[in-house]
């Protein structure tokens, strides 16, 4: 084994000596194919590569491993981390463990998002909607496709502080549960962009009603937020291609924390209603 462990790259420019021509085949393969090399045995990748199987483990010692299988172990790792089939990659057994990841800009985008919210934020809004909520006789929860998960989330988080929590599962059934609300009822619009013209419609529909209108939306001055009487905006870094549910769902949680802060005796009188309930029914696990 070598004192230095090396990469393919290496190997394959010729800067290991000591390495034989047929060692050599074996990594110019793996460097071309390291997604099939990732399961194939050493005696598929050996007959891939016209050579021995002894040569294939050969190079996994050669490259500083202990054996075959913890090369192998290697190429699974990368591939994993990259969610991709890169044509090149480094096999080298001291390799740190920690490097960045592809996708951690993506990470790193929600968390200056989520700052950028930290310090934009205005409690004043927070705390009316939480006030809201509280002395709503019912609340409707709506949010339409890019939307659709955050609202699904936020009427089951906020049916475990207070009950008469309904959601509109599409833009089918909304009508109908909007016809039981009343003039103390709240209705939560949730829209990102692409902003949908059934929530617009709902929204609007809401406010006939004089149903109170919160809208967590990404700006001031998107459909549902200039009819609202309460609106909740943040970033959904929408120029990504894809809506960043981070800072949506931290919005919404705080609305739940608020409820669950304030009116705490109500809160605990509805969890041990629940866990009565789970009790009896045995639904979880643990």
């Amino acid at each position: 084994m070598n004192a230095e462990p090396i990469s393919i790259e290496q190997l394959v420019k010729g800067e290991f000596n000591g390495l034989s021509a047929s060692q050599k085949k074996v990594a110019e393969y793996l460097l071309s194919h390291p997604d099939e090399c990732a399961l194939l045995t050493a005696k598929q990748i050996s007959r891939e590569a016209g050579v021995s199987e002894t040569t294939v483990i050969r190079l996994s010692y050669a490259l500083g491993f202990s054996n075959f299988s913890d090369m192998q172990k290697r190429l699974r790792e990368r591939i994993l981390k990259t969610n991709s089939a890169p044509q090149t990659l480094s096999l080298e057994a001291s390799e740190v463990a920690d490097e960045p990841m592809p996708l951690a800009s993506l990470i790193e985008n929600d968390i200056a998002i989520l700052q950028v919210l930290l310090q934009q934020l205005n409690p004043a809004d927070i705390w009316k909607a939480v006030d809201a909520l509280i002395e709503a006789d019912q609340v409707l929860v709506a949010g339409y496709r890019a939307s659709y998960a955050a609202a699904c989330w936020f009427s089951l988080s906020l049916g475990m502080t207070r009950g008469h929590v309904q959601l509109c599962q599409s833009a089918g059934d909304d009508y109908v549960k909007l016809a039981h609300l009343t003039e103390r009822s709240v209705a939560v619009i949730i829209s990102v962009p692409r902003y949908s013209r059934e929530i617009l419609n709902l929204a609007n529909q809401a406010k006939e009603h004089n149903v109170k209108l919160i809208a967590v939306t990404d700006r001031l001055l998107s459909p549902v937020g200039r009819i609202s009487d309460i609106t909740l905006t943040t970033d959904v870094n929408i120029d990504s291609g894809m809506v960043s549910a981070a800072s949506l769902i931290s919005v919404l949680n705080l609305l739940v924390y608020g409820i669950k802060t304030k009116d705490s005796q109500r809160f605990q009188a509805k969890q041990q209603q629940l866990e009565q309930l789970y009790a009896a029914s045995g639904i979880f696990i643990e």
